[in-house]
């Protein structure tokens, strides 16, 4: 059971939708309006809305197929929207590619990890940074003054990103060669590098055991607390979605049949039905 100090209250806001009440008297770092997207005749997304405050962890549920994995891809322009509209910060970002839409503050990891493995952890790190480096071709290539300046920002950051983890010892090694846990933390150490505002987590638990678990839970609330930013998660593993989750949005087949806190969640019918089935009358 979630303890009376870890629940937040949700309260509504003008777009109809609710955030912790923290956040209240702050735009909404993302705002989701009739989202829908249709792949030759199939609706895989319909009508999604969704209001993320500004410093929420909120969870994205659903049976699989429900769409969720579709939802990011909305989010972060992978696909482009057939209907609806996407505020982030306030700011329409239906003209955005994905590059654009990362730089304008949206970073997420995957469901399957996608490391430079052959790169070492460090560079997979600083490969993250390329919108912040101000060093030009010819400095890079010849390695004049300003590309070593950039450099040595660039090595402080990324310890500093990677000590969050307490990885900074393995700095040097091979990405590939990590065990799946560390591989997981790398992945989501190198979407902080590009200093997002809103991080879509994609799947984080997918593949790890109850000790490693439990570490990501305090450790998505840790990157929270400590760069104050908003925090989207796809999750199987309902104990960790439960206990972390400010706000939860369910998904089943492209439609939202619930939003609420996690005690909300966890009694609402519609939810259950999605998950378990209908029951048969006696």
């Amino acid at each position: 059971m979630r303890s009376e100090k870890q629940r937040t209250k949700l309260v509504p806001v003008p777009s109809t939708g609710v955030i912790p009440e923290r956040d209240i008297g702050k735009r909404p770092i993302l705002e989701c309006i009739n989202l829908g997207i249709t792949f030759g005749g199939l609706k895989a997304v319909e009508n999604f809305n969704l209001t993320i405050g500004r410093t929420e962890i909120a969870g994205l549920i659903g049976p699989n197929g429900a769409g969720k994995t579709t939802v990011f891809n909305l989010l972060t322009k992978v696909y482009q929207p057939t209907a609806g509209t996407i505020l982030l910060d306030g700011r329409e970002t239906l003209s955005m590619t994905t590059a654009q839409v990362n730089h304008a503050g949206i970073a997420r990891t995957f469901q399957n990890i996608r490391l430079f493995n052959n790169l070492t952890v460090e560079d997979n790190v600083k490969a993250a940074m390329n919108n912040t480096l101000s060093y030009n071709m010819w400095e890079g290539i010849f390695r004049l003054p300003g590309y070593w300046k950039e450099e040595k920002v660039a090595h402080k950051r990324a310890m500093e990103l990677l000590g969050l983890f307490d990885m900074q010892d393995l700095a040097g090694a091979k990405a590939g060669s990590l065990p799946y846990g560390a591989q997981r933390r790398l992945e989501i150490v190198r979407a902080l590098a590009t200093n997002p505002s809103l991080l879509l987590l994609d799947e984080p638990a997918a593949g790890m055991n109850p000790s490693e678990t439990a570490e990501l839970m305090e450790n998505i609330r840790k990157i929270r607390d400590t760069f104050q930013i908003a925090i989207l998660l796809i999750e199987h593993d309902m104990n960790l979605v439960m206990n972390i989750c400010e706000g939860i949005c369910v998904l089943n087949f492209g439609q939202v049949i619930a939003k609420g806190t996690p005690e909300e969640i966890q009694s609402n019918p519609a939810v259950i039905e999605a998950y378990l089935g209908k029951q048969k009358e006696a």
